[in-house]
Formats: C-alpha cells, sequence, structure tokens
C-alpha cells in the first residue's frame, strides 16, 4: 500500500496492454490444475529437540555473535540451551548442516492476504484497486485460502513474526483464523478505514470528504478494538494485535486519538503507513500545521510501540523524533510488486540517522530473504547516488544490517526482549538457511554466512520454528498439505481474475 494515490494509476504502453491481454484471456481459459497425490507432512517434532547447525547467530549481551557447528535446545516454547560443538542427550535433533541458524525473521509490515491476488497483474503500472475489492467480497472460506496461501509463503521464507496491517477487519478475522491454526507469530489489526472505504477518502478531492468520514470511521475504530481485545493473548501469548490506522490523511485529530486510545488499551502498539508520500506530508501540513510524524508525537503516539512503512515523504528532523521514541521504520524494498515500487525508500538516511529500522514485505512478494537482499542492494544504490550528488555521507546498508533489523531491531521496537535472539530464556523462534549448496554458497559453509544470504533466497529455507513449533522441516511445509494449500488458494484468486476479467479490467 505503498503508492501516493497518484501513483498506481499509470497506464501501460498499448503494444504491452494487447499483449498481456491475450495471455491473461488464455490463463483464465485453462482448466484448473489437477489435483495432485496428497504428499505426506513431514514429521512432527517433539517439545524438546536440538538443532544442530553449521553455524548459528547467537545473542551475546547486545550483540549478535556467529557460532561455528553449533546447537540449540529447545523445550516447550523456549530456547534453553546455547552452545558451540553437540549437545548431549537423547533428546530429537534436526539436522542443518551447511546451514545458518538465525532468529526467525519479524517483518514490520505485511498485508497477508493481499499478495497473491495482485501478484503478476500490477507490475506494468495497473492498480492493485480493483482487486482488492473484489478480495474484500469474497466468502470467508476462500478469503481464508487465500490468507493461508500467503501466510505459508512467508513462513516458507523465513518469516516467523508478522506486523500485519490486513486491509480490513475480515482480513483482520482470516488471518488469526490461520495463525491459530498453525502456531504463527502475529502483530495483527485491521487497516482502518478498510478496503470498502478507503479509496474515495484517501483519493478525496475535498477535505469535506474526510470530514464525512469521521463517524464511519470511529465506528471502524471500535469494532477493529472490540475484536483485538477478543483475541489478545490467543495461542499462548503468540496473537497480540495492534491498531492500524491506514495513514496520517486519512485521519483527523478525533479518529486518530481514538486510535491511539484503543491502541493504549490493547497494549501492543501501532502500525501504521507513515509519511509514504510527499503528498501526505503535504496534506497533513496543511490541515493540522506539522509534518505526519510531528502530528503524531504531539497526540502522543509514542508512548507505545510504534512500526511506520515507507516514510517516503519524511522530513530530516522526523529522524531525530522516531530516534527519541525508538520508533521502528519498516523500510519495504519490494514495495509496490516487483520492479514496480514507486521509488526507493530511505533505508539509508534512517539508518545513518540512529533510527531503528527493519524489512517489511508490505503486500506483493512474500519472498522474506529476496526482501533482505533487494533492501541492500537497493539501499547502496541510494546511498551511494546521493553521496555523489550530494556529499550526504550516508551509511551504506549492509545484510548484517538488514539481519539486525529483521530479528533483534524489530523486537526491541516491539518492546519484546524474548524475541529476535537466539539466547536461554527466549522464544524459540528460528530460521536456518542453506548458505552452503548450489547457488548459494560454495559447497561447504563459508567462514562469512552472512554474506551468503545474498545469493539466497526463500527456497533456501530449510527449517522454520515458532514458538518451538515447527512450521518448515526439510524446506516442506509442517502445518499443513503444501498442494492443498496452493490448490485452495489458486481456485480462491482465479475467481477474482475470473471477475477482473469479464470486466475488461485487462484490457
Amino acid at each position: 500500500m505503498n503508492h501516493e494515490p497518484s501513483g498506481c494509476l499509470c497506464g501501460e504502453p498499448e503494444l504491452s496492454r494487447r499483449g498481456f491481454v491475450g495471455t491473461a484471456a488464455a490463463l483464465l481459459a485453462l482448466p484448473a490444475l489437477p489435483e495432485q497425490p496428497r504428499r505426506s507432512l513431514p514429521r512432527k517434532l517433539p517439545r524438546d529437540f536440538v538443532v544442530e547447525a553449521s553455524w548459528v547467530l547467537a545473542q551475546r549481551g547486545d550483540e549478535q555473535v556467529l557460532l561455528r557447528d553449533a546447537s540449540v535446545r529447545v523445550r516447550g516454547n523456549d530456547i534453553v540451551e546455547v552452545r558451540e560443538g553437540r549437545i548431549a542427550g537423547t533428546m530429537a535433533r534436526v539436522n542443518a548442516t551447511g546451514q545458518l541458524l538465525l532468529p526467525g525473521f519479524i517483518s514490520g509490515h505485511t498485508h497477508a492476504a493481499s499478495g497473491s491476488p495482485t501478484r503478476g497483474i500490477i507490475e506494468g503500472g495497473r492498480s492493485y484497486q480493483r482487486p482488492l475489492e473484489l478480495l474484500e467480497a469474497l466468502p470467508d472460506e476462500d478469503l481464508d485460502a487465500i490468507t493461508a496461501y500467503n501466510i505459508a509463503e512467508l513462513l516458507r521464507s523465513g518469516c516467523t513474526s508478522h506486523v500485519e496491517m490486513s486491509l480490513s477487519l475480515r482480513q483482520a478475522q482470516s488471518y488469526v483464523r490461520v495463525a491459530r491454526r498453525w502456531h504463527v507469530r502475529g502483530f495483527p489489526g485491521g487497516m482502518v478505514p478498510g478496503t470498502a472505504r478507503l479509496f474515495p477518502v484517501w483519493r478525496r478531492t475535498s477535505d469535506q470528504v474526510l470530514t464525512d468520514s469521521v463517524q464511519d470511521t470511529l465506528r471502524e475504530i471500535d469494532a477493529n478494538r472490540r475484536f483485538a481485545l477478543q483475541v489478545n493473548g490467543a495461542e499462548e501469548g503468540l496473537i497480540r494485535p495492534m491498531m492500524a490506522p491506514h495513514a496520517t490523511d486519512t485521519h483527523t485529530p478525533e479518529t486518530m486519538r481514538a486510535v491511539l486510545a484503543a491502541a493504549r488499551e490493547i497494549g501492543n502498539g501501532l502500525h501504521i503507513h507513515l509519511a509514504q508520500g510527499v503528498g501526505e506530508t503535504r496534506t497533513v501540513q496543511r490541515l493540522w500545521g506539522k509534518t505526519p510524524v510531528a502530528w503524531l508525537e504531539e497526540l502522543g503516539a509514542f508512548s507505545q510501540p510504534v512500526f511506520g512503512a515507507h516514510m517516503s515523504g519524511v522530513t530530516p528532523p522526523d529522524w531525530e523524533i522516531m530516534k527519541r521514541h525508538g520508533a521502528v521504520y519498516a523500510h519495504c524494498p519490494s514495495g509496490g510488486g516487483a520492479g514496480a515500487s514507486s521509488g526507493s525508500q530511505p533505508w539509508p538516511e534512517a539508518l545513518t540517522a540512529g533510527v531503528s529500522t527493519n524489512i517489511g514485505i508490505d503486500t506483493h512478494s512474500n519472498d522474506y530473504v529476496e526482501n533482505l537482499k533487494q533492501g541492500v542492494i537497493c539501499g547502496r544504490a541510494r546511498a551511494r547516488l546521493l553521496n555523489g550528488v550530494s556529499q550526504a555521507g550516508l551509511k551504506l546498508p549492509t545484510i548484517q544490517d538488514a539481519v539486525r533489523g529483521a530479528t533483534l531491531g524489530a523486537a526491541i521496537g516491539l518492546r519484546r526482549t524474548d524475541l529476535g535472539r537466539i539466547a536461554v530464556g527466549c522464544k524459540a523462534d528460528m530460521t536456518s538457511i542453506d548458505v552452503s549448496g548450489l547457488l548459494v554458497g560454495a559447497g561447504a559453509p563459508g567462514p562469512e554466512p552472512l554474506s551468503n544470504l545474498l545469493y539466497a533466497n526463500g527456497l533456501s529455507v530449510r527449517h522454520v520454528f515458532t514458538q518451538g513449533y515447527a512450521q518448515v522441516l526439510d524446506g516442506v511445509l509442517a502445518v499443513d498439505d503444501e498442494a492443498a494449500v496452493a490448490r485452495r488458494g489458486g481456485g480462491a484468486v482465479r475467481k477474482i481474475w475470473e471477475q477482473l476479467q469479464a470486466e475488461r479490467w485487462f484490457s
């Protein structure tokens, strides 16, 4: 959702449009994929096991350190031992030879259900608005199928925790239904205004539209507040809802105060698109006399955890506010879809200013490892360009910055000392990634395994655990039948494509 209002409406060249219509029509004319033989699920792990890895990124005080040929013991929900070498005993063992074991990745910004319905059809410049409207109209069974497909992708790429801005209360409820089945750690909130009401308010031509929206927005806030309180702390504390206002330019002081009061009552924080672009910043300055970040500070938003996504319209003084309050900037390098982002985002500036940062998924790409890589590559390009133009002195982002933000940085922002770390007493949220095999490594574990992540992707992830529950084992989804998840998700998404085809949306 990182585009500014005008950014999603650009068209494609005429030849490209004609060519795509033919492809889309042919695709939709094909019969559904035949049902695949059901693959037996991987073995279930007992609640006491050891992971033996060639490398472990462990926590030592305030630092993340690499331990070679190390073992981590999990009992119940927690890590109970971390050491180099083998841990003695007869407990079950997970072989992670040739792999780097990391704390489970935390995405500071997701819209889980909205990834697959838009992926592959918006990259040429089409707006995501209509597909998302059709997604919202699906019955619960289809919505849950699509939500499950996208959460499965997040897990498959090592992302164990999601600061989740579902695009409506219905989508937040769907997220929670799936997350509870699969032991997912989620910080969900329904976006307010939700999809059904957002676009007329966001893309308004008169401020009167915003004024007229207040009562409906207050009702949405209360509905989300009540749902959050119902599920807060569910599944042994895995579900911790946040309040999720869409952005500062779709709210008034009255509605934003109501959001903040609800967030304080729930107790888990605030998740918002923040200063998404120059247009938002100018609007908020005109209406309320301050930048979006400064306005939130004036309203008292930063007394709790805050995750702000995108921030392409940030001003230099805003960074100091974010840093002072420990708020997290969620940088989403693939926001807008692969190759279709509205522009690079100010991750190098945030790092240079000492602000806590995180890599967020946003919407269309659920491959967390790819997003780590893309963040580093695009961030270094941005920093070099700006340094060359203005001698800005920006830090060149590294894979170490990305991994720290994806683990420890996000956990600190959530004010959770038990997450984002591989250390005794922390929750057993862990991800192992092959750093030695074909296309990623050199046939053996290398001396600097974090650098090998720059050659990896989500398919390089081998094992994923959240709070001691195995969700991926040996590269296969362990909490459900992978083929069935794909089949159900694909069947639901085809209904959206077919409606788009009937509306001649592709042409």
